[in-house]
C-alpha cells in the first residue's frame, strides 16, 4: 500500500504525488523554482510516479470486473500534472536544455518515452498549467488529455515552443506530437517556426488549451479536478489507453525511430545509464 504524499526521487524529491480522493491522483513538479524537466526528475521521479498511478488503478479495476454491482465505483480514475503550487509563475520551464544536450540518448531513452507514456495512459490526464510552459514542458502538457490553463490575470503566463529562438533543433517526436494535436498548418507554423507566445485567452481560442481560470494555482487546480471528475468514470471500461493508442499510432511509431548513425559512443552511453 502506498503511503502519501510520495516525493520522488528519494533523498531528493522533484516530484511529490497525492492521491486525495479515490479515483484522483495528482503529479506536482517542483524542481527549483521553474521546475525544469531534467534526467533525474524524468527517470527518477515522473516515470515511477506513473508507475505508481497505474499499479493502484488497475488493482482498482480489477475489483469492478470481478463484480461490477457490488464495486461500481471501482475503476474510475483520473491523473493533474500540476507546477509548483506554492508560486503562480511556472507550470515548468521546460527541459534542462543544457545538461540534456550531454547525453546523446536523452529523447531516445528518457523523454521521448515519457511523451509515449502520458499519450498512452490508461486514466484521463489533465494538465494544470499554473504559469509558463515552455518547449519541453509545452510537449508534456500537449502529450495529457486536456489541459487547464490560468487566464494570466494575477500574473502573465505563456505557452510557447521557443527552441527556434536559441537554436535547439526539435526532435522527431515533437513535430508527430503537434501534428496529432493540432492539425492546422498555420497554427503549426505559428507554434514551431515562429515560437510565438500564446497568452491563454489565444491558447484557449487556437483549442490548445481546454478552459482558462480566473485565478490562482488553487483555482486552475479545482477546474483540472472538476474536468477529472467528469471522466475519470471513462476509465471503467478499461480501454480509455487503449483507444489512445490506435489515435497516436503514427506519433507511437514515429518516435521509436532513431535515424542516427549507428555510433558505438552512443551504445556505450546508453548502457551505462542502465548498468
Amino acid at each position: 500500500m502506498t503511503s502519501y504524499p510520495l516525493s520522488l526521487p528519494a533523498g531528493n524529491p522533484l516530484i511529490t504525488l497525492t492521491h486525495p480522493k479515490k479515483t484522483l491522483w495528482v503529479i506536482e513538479l517542483h524542481n527549483g523554482q521553474d521546475s525544469r524537466l531534467t534526467h533525474e526528475l524524468i527517470n527518477g521521479g515522473l516515470k515511477p510516479a506513473l508507475n505508481t498511478v497505474e499499479k493502484e488503478w488497475r488493482e482498482s479495476l480489477r475489483l469492478r470486473i470481478k463484480d461490477p454491482k457490488k464495486n461500481k465505483e471501482e475503476g474510475k480514475g483520473a491523473l493533474i500534472i500540476v507546477g509548483r503550487r506554492d508560486q503562480d509563475k511556472f507550470f515548468s520551464n521546460g527541459l534542462d536544455f543544457e545538461n540534456s544536450q550531454k547525453d546523446p540518448n536523452f529523447f531516445q531513452d528518457t523523454y521521448d518515452p515519457l511523451l509515449a507514456r502520458i499519450l498512452t495512459f490508461p486514466i484521463p490526464t489533465i494538465a494544470a498549467i499554473n504559469g509558463h510552459c515552455f518547449a519541453g514542458a509545452f510537449m508534456l502538457s500537449m502529450a495529457c488529455d486536456y489541459r487547464v490553463m490560468t487566464d494570466g490575470s494575477k500574473r502573465r503566463a505563456w505557452l510557447s515552443m521557443n527552441e527556434v529562438h536559441f537554436g535547439a533543433p526539435w526532435p522527431i517526436s515533437f513535430a508527430a506530437l503537434v501534428r496529432l494535436k493540432f492539425g492546422s498548418a498555420p497554427l503549426q507554423r505559428k507554434m514551431a517556426l515562429e515560437g510565438h507566445r500564446f497568452t491563454p485567452e489565444e491558447a484557449l481560442q487556437a483549442g490548445i488549451v481546454d478552459a482558462v481560470v480566473n485565478g490562482d494555482t488553487a483555482a486552475v487546480l479545482a477546474r483540472a479536478e472538476e474536468l477529472a471528475d467528469q471522466w475519470a468514470g471513462n476509465a471503467q471500461g478499461g480501454v480509455w489507453g487503449s483507444i489512445k493508442k490506435e489515435f497516436a499510432r503514427d506519433v507511437l511509431d514515429t518516435i521509436q525511430k532513431d535515424y542516427r548513425p549507428l555510433n558505438p559512443f552512443h551504445e556505450d552511453a546508453a548502457a551505462r545509464a542502465k548498468l
